[in-house]
């Protein structure tokens, strides 16, 4: 009899500890298709590739003889705090000599700018496409006022980047 009891509310103390449970809720801040060039701020050594894509539109192919980051796009003030940023894209390389990555810079008003890299998870070789993320976290009061999106291509090789996103996950 003790033993049902303990085993009741050891099962009532964990349905309820997952019901107050929080959930995460992730939002699209920013979608680049990267269907053109229109909206790409660096346009050296990047070209539109209608023939490669990984959504069927169209996808940015990048040339490196060097090492280069390729600066894609610039958000503006983006209304968001205490989150975590994703900077989502997928990357598709060839003969890459050296590591590819994403990279996002984050504008934080009165504290300058700071980074996040995606050097836990860069690319080499030949690879298909995949899906490639990095977070950058925001505190309570931190909202940034601009957001940089970058490719990084520390060695040489070829590199497609599409459908690229900036979300914005929080607690709810």
């Amino acid at each position: 009899m003790l033993s049902r009891f303990i085993i009741c509310s050891i099962c009532l103390m964990l349905i309820s500890s997952n019901c107050s449970k929080k959930t995460e809720q992730v939002v699209e801040l920013k979608h680049f298709p990267l269907n053109s060039l229109e909206e790409i701020i660096t346009q050296t050594g990047v070209e539109f590739d209608d023939t490669i894509s990984s959504d069927g539109n169209g996808s940015l192919r990048i040339t490196a003889t060097e090492p280069t980051t390729i600066k894609l796009f610039e958000t503006g003030d983006i209304d968001i705090e205490d989150a975590r940023l994703l900077y989502r894209a997928r990357l598709k390389t060839e003969g890459v000599d050296g590591k590819v990555y994403l990279e996002m810079w984050v504008s934080l008003p009165g504290m300058g700018e700071s980074f996040s890299k995606g050097l836990q998870s860069t690319l080499s070789g030949t690879n298909n496409w995949s899906t490639e993320e990095i977070p950058f976290f925001l505190k309570k009061g931190q909202n940034p006022d601009n957001i940089k999106l970058n490719l990084v291509i520390d060695g040489k090789g070829t590199v497609w980047i599409d459908d690229t996103y900036l979300l914005g996950a929080t607690m709810q």
